[in-house]
């Protein structure tokens, strides 16, 4: 039986993944750590966990402008990241019931991260969320889709989300600035790696302090 969407109605939710569906803080530090000592950058004293989330360009130019030392240190990310760090999360409990109910609701599930499709979809294949998907979409490996807001137009602008009405959840500024940028409302996600002082001032539709909570409101279950 489906449950009924009586809080909230959207036809269709976007998620971010670091920090929303997945706990992937230790691959990703562990690589960047990797990545600088590699590119003989000094990182002593640098809050790395700010790093979870954003692109990686733009990560990487907060430490240079030249654009081929950019490149460089994201290519060598991404071999490193394919090879260990990929593997280094897990799903945050209950992220994959929250999506069996809301899919059972009749909810149309997409992604939308900065990281690249062709290497999210495996991961979230690898722990076990992908089945729940109409779309897995992301960042390209190229620049031509390299911002958040980039990514959330790019869903947009597929076929099954014409007419749709849409709800973007992540836990990251990226995620609500990128969400307002292209029109729409916000869910702010308080167990991933923002705080409610960071996410605040984009003024989500809602605070979730957990997948079971998220799926609550979206729902309308009782609280």
């Amino acid at each position: 039986m489906k449950e009924e969407r009586r809080l909230l109605s959207y036809d269709a939710v976007l998620f971010d993944v670091d920090g929303t569906l997945l706990d992937s803080a230790p691959g990703i530090l562990s690589t960047l750590r990797e990545v600088f000592c590699k590119m003989g950058t000094d990182i002593s004293g640098v809050d790395l966990m700010r790093y979870v989330g954003p692109p990686l360009r733009r990560t990487f130019g907060e430490y240079s402008t030249d654009e081929a030392w950019i490149e460089r240190a994201t290519d060598l990310y991404r071999d490193s990241y394919a090879v260990r760090g990929c593997h280094m999360c897990k799903p945050y409990p209950g992220a994959a019931e929250m999506l069996r109910r809301l899919k059972d609701a009749g909810l149309i599930l997409c992604t939308a991260t900065s990281k690249p499709t062709q290497v999210v979809t495996p991961i979230l294949e690898e722990q076990g969320l992908a089945p729940w998907f109409d779309l897995i979409a992301g960042a390209s490996m190229d620049k031509s889709r390299d911002t958040k807001t980039e990514v959330i137009q790019y869903v947009l602008d597929q076929p099954l989300l014409q007419g749709k009405r849409v709800l973007m959840v992540g836990d990251r500024h990226d995620d609500m600035r990128g969400a307002a940028a292209c029109g729409l409302d916000a869910a702010a996600v308080l167990y991933g790696y923002g705080s409610r002082e960071e996410l605040a001032p984009f003024k989500p539709r809602l605070y979730a302090e957990s997948c079971q909570q998220l799926a609550d409101l979206l729902l309308g279950a009782p609280l």
